[in-house]
């Protein structure tokens, strides 16, 4: 330990001074059985004689008399110039001489609990990690091009201020959550005020309180039959039966979802309208007028995730299903500030007043609030227009690349792949015309320094396909991906071709 003066002796080391055992003597015991007991694990520098005189209040002469018991026994190994060093200890209790090198055990934290626990399938971590140059995401933004000065520098003068923003015992920053609701209204046809929003760190965390609010087991809740693996994972959690719905090039199929609801009490129904997740479609006009008259026909609360509305290439961009009049059966989830740096990102929900109180006691319990200096950035990025200059400059960019990155896999690999161009979002669904083995391509892309996880495949007996971000790619590292793509599809089917 290269700090010793760091370790709280106070906490396990006891001196009794009304006993009639000498002081240094009862030290020196203290010691030997915090070292057994592994506070003091063994290579473990103790501070020097001085320090140890002031951690105790202790004479000196004390300190020094313990350290020379402590040696005696055993117990440690003093080296001059140098200090103090806890010995090897084992289970027979006997000491060894330290070897810096050898890997100490014996005082190492469990491994295993010692009790037993239900362990989830559905939580295990999909994310693997890659040491590839090139990689596939699901549809990011590039974190070189993510807007850091301006929030850095903001940050920084609400520091410096001498007037804070925040009541006491006030956790929401409300000049935020106006200016919010505010930049909503005007950029998605909303209707709401401050009383209607709900701000964590991230979307998950809203989906996550939601199911517990809203869900009990068995209770039935519809999806598409592609969907956001994290949502169902989240769902899953509340043992509810999942029933899926197909998706075509308008979206969810309302007809499939009717026979659903006419067969099943169905209590959510999870929609990304604006660009279908994965496969980027747009839910048609009259798909939202039908979904909206089937809630209202059956009961079922719609949960709107808005995951990528900031990048839309359109000046009319379609407004949500929370825009319309849907008698508060409408529960709507986006993201906000993800263009800009790491720590600047949020995400929000918007609900009737009575459920977003009932979510903030939730919330309350595991503290998910954004830092009310962060959201006091977003407030007045929004409110001096920062947030829709850098937008505007940044959807350029994205759509420069969403182009290029259609136009250059259409020509590259048009013979193998059906693909159409999204109308916005940063990533492009791609459907295989033969069946190939995507985990096959997987390894293939690898060899050829292309990382693709796991979780961007899709392979049914209906589906062979692939959701592809292209954010994150400038037009070069672009280049460069669909030929290892090409290469690495054209040695699958050589190879397939072989076998057979």
């Amino acid at each position: 330990m290269n700090s010793p003066v760091e370790i709280p002796f106070n906490s396990f080391i006891k001196i009794n001074r009304e006993s009639e055992k000498a002081i240094y003597l009862q030290l020196a015991d203290e010691f030997a059985k915090a070292i057994q007991l592994g506070y003091l694990p063994s290579g473990t520098k103790l501070p020097g004689s001085r320090q140890l005189s002031s951690i105790f209040n202790l004479h000196r002469n004390t300190i020094v008399a313990c350290l020379q018991e402590l040696e005696l026994q055993g117990w440690i190994r003093i080296v001059p110039n140098k200090g103090s060093y806890i010995l090897t200890y084992n289970a027979s209790y006997k000491f060894q001489k330290i070897d810096k090198n050898e890997n100490h055990s014996e005082n190492s934290y469990p491994k295993e609990a010692g009790f037993h626990f239900e362990k989830s399938i559905l939580l295990d971590n999909p994310y693997e990690h890659y040491t590839e140059k090139l990689y596939l995401t699901d549809g990011t933004i590039d974190n070189r091009l993510a807007e850091l000065k301006i929030p850095a520098k903001l940050y920084s003068s609400i520091l410096k201020r001498k007037t804070s923003f925040l009541k006491i015992n006030q956790t929401e920053n409300e000049f935020f959550l106006k200016n919010l609701a505010n930049y909503l209204n005007l950029t998605r046809g909303l209707h709401i005020s401050k009383e209607n929003i709900v701000v964590t760190k991230n979307s998950e965390m809203i989906l996550y309180i939601i199911s517990q609010i809203l869900l009990n087991k068995d209770d039935c809740v519809a999806v598409t039959d592609l969907s956001y693996y994290k949502t169902n994972m989240i769902f899953q959690t509340k043992n509810v039966k999942i029933k899926q719905v197909s998706v075509d090039e308008n979206g969810m199929d309302m007809k499939a979802l009717r026979i659903i609801c006419e067969n099943n009490p169905i209590r959510i129904v999870f929609v990304t309208p604006h660009h279908h997740y994965p496969t980027t479609v747009t839910l048609s006009l009259e798909r939202r007028i039908e979904l909206i008259n089937l809630s209202k026909e059956f009961g079922f609360i719609i949960i709107e995730y808005d995951y990528d509305f900031d990048f839309h290439y359109s000046n009319r961009p379609i407004l949500p299903l929370a825009s319309t009049n849907q008698n508060g059966m409408v529960i709507y989830i986006g993201k906000f500030g993800s263009y800009l740096a790491s720590g600047y990102h949020a995400g929000f929900m918007i609900a009737p007043e009575n459920f977003i109180q009932e979510t903030k006691k939730h919330l309350s319990i595991i503290n998910q609030e954004v830092d009310p200096f962060i959201e006091q950035v977003l407030g007045e990025m929004i409110d001096d227009g920062e947030i829709n200059r850098i937008l505007k400059k940044l959807r350029k960019i994205y759509k420069e690349r969403g182009d290029y990155f259609y136009d250059k896999i259409k020509s590259e690999l048009n013979e193998f792949i059906d693909v159409n161009k999204p109308s916005g979002g940063l990533a492009i669904w791609v459907s295989f015309k033969q069946k190939i083995n995507l985990m096959q391509l997987k390894k293939i892309c690898s060899k050829h320094g292309l990382f693709i996880p796991q979780t961007l495949l899709y392979q049914t007996k209906k589906t062979t396909s692939i959701r592809i971000g292209f954010g994150h790619l400038n037009f070069e590292e672009i280049d460069e991906t669909i030929a290892i793509l090409k290469l690495s599809i054209l040695s699958l089917i050589d190879d397939n071709n072989d076998k057979s």
